[in-house]
């Protein structure tokens, strides 16, 4: 059984937790809050036993034996290599950090700990995206020619995204999604083209061309309008929809395989959404620490320090990004 402690009480940890909760193995021992006050408030709402404001006094709990860290993304990574230091495992909401650097250092750090990290891209553990990439795998589409995806919605509200102080940005809050989904598929680009709109320094939409020798993908973001949920995937032998929202979806349309399949009726493929949607990779995680393992073979290290060097690439690619803060 993994005591679990929670650090951040926003939006995203009140859905984790309520998943946390229904897998076998997993229990919340201790939060972390910004105050004592949303701590306890945080607490009280979960039935958590322990509430505190001290992050060292989380870190040092004899039943945390795994961290779950969802402050603001300019805090990921010191937040991590200090848990990592004593001696606990963790899963990172994304972005695991706001540079590729930053990534190198909290994983180099999981490494000589010999704690599991992990990047929370719940994305990967969807029941709809394993079977989807395990058919892409076994040749379904044959070599995968493009993969077109797109997050946006007007979500100001959340000004976490927009304040360049918290590392706000909208590439990295949503966009990562798109270019992961395109780098399980095609791995890291060769090429990167790039458009962006900023508020200040902080990015608040784009859209990006990457480029592989023999593929590409059109990919979008944005915080400030509404863009097409759903992804497409193509091959030589077809191409499947992934039908909105593409990330945390529970359907998708298969264009492949006899002409009927092609163009009159595309298979249906469906897997029902798992409470919120984390469980399934709450159970990964959980499965991954029980056998000692210091990563998932299925959000590596080295795929997440590669999809943030391509953020990274393409927001300093984009000509009209305002200078770096010296």
């Amino acid at each position: 059984m993994l005591g679990w402690g929670i650090i951040g009480t926003g939006d995203i940890s009140d859905r984790l937790v309520e998943d946390l909760t229904a897998v076998p193995g997993a229990r919340i021992t201790a939060v972390w809050g910004r105050s004592d006050d949303r701590a306890r408030a945080f607490a009280g709402a979960h039935g958590i036993p322990h509430a505190t404001s001290s992050l060292a006094e989380l870190l040092h709990l004899p039943d945390v034996d795994v961290v779950y860290i969802a402050t603001p993304a300019h805090t990921h990574a010191d937040i991590a290599i200090e848990a990592l230091r004593a001696g606990r495992h963790v899963l990172i909401e994304k972005p695991v950090a706001t540079s590729a650097a930053d990534a190198e250092r909290v994983y180099a750090e999981a490494v000589v700990a010999k704690r599991f990290a992990m990047e929370a891209m719940w994305m990967r553990f969807n029941p709809l995206h394993v079977d989807l990439l395990a058919r892409i795998d076994d040749g379904l589409l044959g070599e995968i020619s493009s993969v077109r995806a797109s997050f946006g919605t007007p979500f100001q509200a959340r000004g976490r995204i927009l304040t360049p102080a918290d590392g706000g940005s909208t590439l990295r809050d949503r966009g990562i999604y798109p270019i992961t989904l395109a780098y399980w598929l095609l791995g890291a680009p060769a090429e990167i083209a790039a458009v962006a709109s900023f508020a200040g320094e902080t990015d608040v939409e784009g859209h990006a061309t990457l480029e592989w020798s023999s593929a590409f993908a059109q990919l979008a973001w944005s915080g400030v309008r509404f863009l097409d949920l759903s992804a497409t995937v193509a091959g030589e032998r077809g191409w499947l929809v992934l039908d909105p929202m593409f990330w945390a979806g529970t359907s998708a349309r298969i264009h492949a395989g006899t002409a009927e399949r092609i163009f009159v009726a595309p298979e249906r493929v469906e897997h029902p959404r798992e409470g919120n949607g984390y469980r399934p990779m709450i159970a990964g995680v959980t499965q991954a620490i029980s056998e000692g393992r210091l990563e998932h073979p299925w959000h590596t290290h080295a795929d997440s320090i590669a999809i943030t060097r391509t953020m990274d690439a393409i927001l300093a690619g984009v000509p009209n990004a305002p200078a770096s803060p010296q």
